[in-house]
């Protein structure tokens, strides 16, 4: 039976299948409960030190600190640089807004980038033309769980005099040449979203090697408070803590860590595999890069309605979303003469896909089969 057409019965009789659902199956809610009984839900309490703690082991960096989420770690590493008007902050233009919008809170200007064609990330040789006396950071996005060149970007960063920020949000467990992402930079900001590898539902962290960089973010995070001298506020600050209820859940997942990765990274071979054939694109890594496998992310062929092929999944029970549109698109940051053919190619082609840990390999199959029917003509799947 083709699933071209399907009716509401049989779309109603499937299981619905997310974009991304957190596995929440270890230590999460006896940790909560734990803090719940400590009656320290706010922003003290031992969970965020194991948190913290657990992360900074993880990442291989000696200084982190947590925060709300992962906007607010972007805000406070671009505020602690000290952005002067006129600043300039190289970033890419296709990434998920925050990126972007945090250089403008933070007073400096973005200047948006294009991306390589195989892997989407950042086109170190576009970020050198970029390069000007005014330039005070290069922000380095590692989308979907890939990396971007961390050996071209920290050295065209070392030449030029500026900082190199990592936005890590979607990179936990990734690793360039075998390091894992957010240590090649002055700073790293991390998110632990809902669908994130590692989620505290709301959540983020700032890393860094730089111990008098960490003291000031972590005085920042707290309204600016004078950690040795209560309520006498230091410099201005925001109120960006984590709660001890977050960093609970937070160290029940990173316990969990590894296995997690090794679910991901089957859910995105056994897609590869499948629609190899098919006409779709994958976001393609480099020989240096392993990849925590975020998300599952490919382009649709040149020609095809995204909007109708996503229709038609949703109408099979199962969601997809579209990849990043540009910034420079965008009302708040519109560019009308600036053209990136590449970024501006993958925004309008590509789609994510379910892609949570706990997805079953009938499920997978499920998601192939409707794409490909979708895509058409029928193609059936052979395992």
């Amino acid at each position: 039976m083709s699933a071209a057409d399907p009716s509401p019965s049989n779309a109603a009789s499937e299981r619905f299948l997310p974009v991304y659902q957190p596995d929440l199956s270890g230590n999460e809610r006896t940790y909560v409960m734990q803090a719940f009984d400590s009656t320290w839900i706010s922003s003290r309490g031992e969970f965020l030190d194991r948190f913290e703690a657990a992360l900074a082991s993880q990442i291989g960096t000696p200084y982190v600190s947590a925060v709300c989420n992962g906007t607010a770690a972007l805000h406070i590493a671009l505020h602690c640089l000290n952005l002067q008007p006129g600043d300039e902050v190289i970033v890419p233009s296709f990434t998920y807004i925050a990126s972007v919008n945090t250089i403008v809170q933070a007073g400096g200007v973005p200047v948006f980038a294009e991306v390589r064609e195989a892997d989407w990330l950042l086109d170190a040789d576009d970020v050198r033309r970029r390069i000007t006396p005014r330039t005070r950071a290069i922000m380095a996005v590692h989308l979907y769980g890939l990396a971007c060149d961390m050996d071209r970007l920290p050295e065209i960063a070392a030449e030029a005099g500026c900082v190199l920020i990592e936005d890590c949000a979607e990179a936990l467990g990734t690793k360039w040449r075998g390091r894992q992402v957010g240590t090649f930079g002055r700073v790293s900001a991390w998110s632990f979203f809902g669908n994130k590898t590692v989620t505290t539902g709301e959540g983020g962290l700032v890393a860094t090697t730089d111990p008098a960089l960490h003291r000031r973010m972590a005085i920042v995070k707290g309204q600016g408070m004078d950690p040795d001298r209560r309520y006498w506020h230091v410099e201005l600050g925001f109120n960006y803590r984590m709660t001890n209820i977050a960093a609970a859940i937070g160290l029940g997942q990173v316990e969990r860590l590894d296995d997690i990765l090794l679910c991901k990274r089957a859910i995105a071979a056994r897609y590869r595999r499948l629609l190899a054939g098919s006409g779709v694109t994958f976001q393609a890594a480099s020989n240096a890069v392993e990849s925590s496998e975020w998300l599952v992310s490919l382009l649709l062929p040149r020609g095809v309605d995204r909007a109708y092929v996503m229709q038609r999944l949703a109408r099979n029970g199962i969601e997809t979303r579209p990849v990043f549109y540009c910034a420079h698109h965008m009302p708040p940051h519109y560019r009308p003469d600036l053209r990136l053919p590449i970024s501006e190619d993958i925004a309008a082609r590509g789609i994510s896909l379910p892609s949570y840990p706990v997805l079953s390999e009938a499920d997978i199959n499920r998601v192939c089969t409707s794409l490909m029917e979708a895509l058409g003509p029928r193609k059936w799947l052979s395992d």
